[in-house]
């Protein structure tokens, strides 16, 4: 490997991503899920919505979210119901098990952040936060910050 590439700020994202995204994955394959599929189910938390609202939340494209809730609604952690008159706006809801789920996840999500952030001190993680934020913003500016969303769902969904 290049002195560049071991230098980069980008390769040192993706592996920690990368090795966060695995400790997520193992912690949510207890609670019967694959990555990408608490996204969805935090984002229904609050109140129902519609499939076109949730894929905007989410950044993803509908197909995607509609292939995340038809697996989510298998495991019965959410329903689907016509909203409007004519049927074709679908709401999203969570059903009882889904709430007790996605209740379940901040206990898994804190459990990943706090290994993530363990060799940090209160202000490095506050200054991480932040430029984190910054480069985010690059790159929304740069217009990357679709594809990489829509991947991760993708990708929980061909595992399921």
């Amino acid at each position: 490997m290049t002195k560049a590439i071991e230098k980069s700020v980008g390769r040192a994202l993706l592996v920690t991503a990368r090795l966060h995204r695995s400790r997520m994955g193992e912690r949510l394959n207890g609670l019967g899920l694959f990555p990408g599929q608490e996204q969805a189910l935090k984002a229904l938390q609050p109140a129902p919505m519609t499939m076109g609202e949730l894929a905007a939340l989410l950044r993803v494209k509908p197909p995607t979210v509609s292939k995340t809730i038809g697996r989510l609604s298998l495991q019965g952690l959410v329903t689907r119901e016509g909203g409007n008159r004519d049927g074709r706006l679908v709401q999203v809801a969570l059903t009882e098990a889904g709430q007790t789920t996605a209740a379940e996840l901040d206990a898994v999500w804190n459990e990943v952040e706090e290994e993530l952030l363990d060799k940090l001190d209160g202000k490095e993680r506050k200054q991480l936060r932040k430029l984190l934020r910054k480069a985010a913003k690059g790159l929304s500016k740069a217009g990357a910050d679709h594809d990489d969303a829509e991947g991760d769902l993708d990708e929980a969904d061909s595992d399921a």
